[in-house]
């Protein structure tokens, strides 16, 4: 139950909690005990970084670009050659003639015509029974186009800030839930599934299927934004369909489990994560047991993964208990 009221706490945009000395597991005290006694220098903890970087290949960033990139060309593919194996888009589409439909466009369309058709439930419940397997926010950075090249602009801003030449701005993360509520309520009121008019998401796979179009330089617009102004704004303080994905994973077998025990408290893993918030646990002092599960938000990206020095941050599946 902690899990589940502390994921839906940073979902909503609440700030991480530091426990207390006597609300943290005794193991986990004694562990921090030990590590105040025999701190690492700086040249061991470089050395560490370096011994990993010589062996690490960013499997799982590859692994997730590869997936990514072939299941939107599957939709292209599909319609080029009329093979009527995944047809539609992102929003709503027929795999092998099995409805799915986004579980947020689901939302939106539902609140705009107040009517269900039987197709819009079989599809929502298909991929929430998806979704629910693999993790929620997986989507996001396993799926949605706008994900993977909103992480290509993130690595011209993080070049251009280490020139100096732009600087980071971060805004409240409880907007995401005033944008989510707004959303709907635009719905509701006009009739119209106003989101779906501007999310990069849906424009993105609409135009590699069907081609290009004028919604596109809003998507120009956005990633203009990112690289110069706030880092992966789009998808840390609007993007609603991150709120209902990180609530379908609440009960995700899929998840990233942090353990304490080893872990140097570098701060790599957060200073390439999408959702930092998450990845609090890792600094000193944080985590209240010795094996922690990250909260829902977490898109499960396994960037913290490929970058942890220490092995401290892995992919299990809960009820089976082996590193993925």
């Amino acid at each position: 139950m902690g899990y589940i009221v502390e994921s839906l706490r940073l979902l909503a945009g609440g700030a991480p909690r530091k426990p207390e000395k006597h609300h943290r597991h005794d193991a986990v005290n004694e562990r921090y005990a030990e590590k105040r006694k025999t701190r690492l220098t700086k040249a061991a903890l470089e050395a560490a970084r370096d011994e990993h970087k010589s062996t690490c290949c960013n499997k799982w960033q590859r692994r997730r670009w590869a997936t990514l990139i072939a299941v939107n060309l599957l939709f292209v593919v599909s319609y080029y050659f009329d093979v009527q194996l995944l047809e539609g888009a992102l929003t709503a589409s027929r795999f092998v003639g099995f409805h799915m439909a986004d579980l947020n466009s689901a939302l939106q369309v539902m609140l705009a015509f107040k009517h269900v058709v039987l197709n819009l439930i079989i599809g929502t419940v298909t991929v929430f029974v998806l979704w629910l397997l693999l993790g929620g926010r997986t989507f996001c950075s396993w799926v949605c186009p706008y994900h993977l090249v909103a992480e290509w602009a993130e690595y011209l801003h993080l070049w251009l800030a280490k020139k100096k030449i732009v600087k980071d701005h971060t805004f409240n993360r409880k907007v995401r839930i005033l944008f989510y509520v707004l959303f709907v309520l635009l719905a509701l009121v006009t009739g119209y599934t106003v989101f779906e008019t501007i999310s990069p998401t849906g424009i993105l796979s609409r135009a590699l299927i069907y081609g290009p179009g004028v919604a596109l330089i809003w998507v120009a617009l956005l990633l203009a934004f990112e690289i110069f102004y706030s880092r992966r704004a789009w998808c840390r303080y609007v993007c609603p369909i991150g709120v209902t994905y990180g609530v379908v994973g609440l009960f995700s077998p899929v998840r990233v489990k942090y353990n304490m025990e080893n872990c140097h408290h570098e701060g790599d893993c957060r200073k390439v994560c999408m959702v930092p918030h998450v990845l609090d646990v890792t600094i000193r002092g944080r985590a209240l047991q010795v094996d922690s599960d990250l909260a829902s938000d977490c898109t499960r990206c396994g960037l913290c993964v490929d970058v942890c020095p220490t092995d401290s941050l892995n992919f299990v599946v809960k009820g089976i208990g082996k590193h993925l």
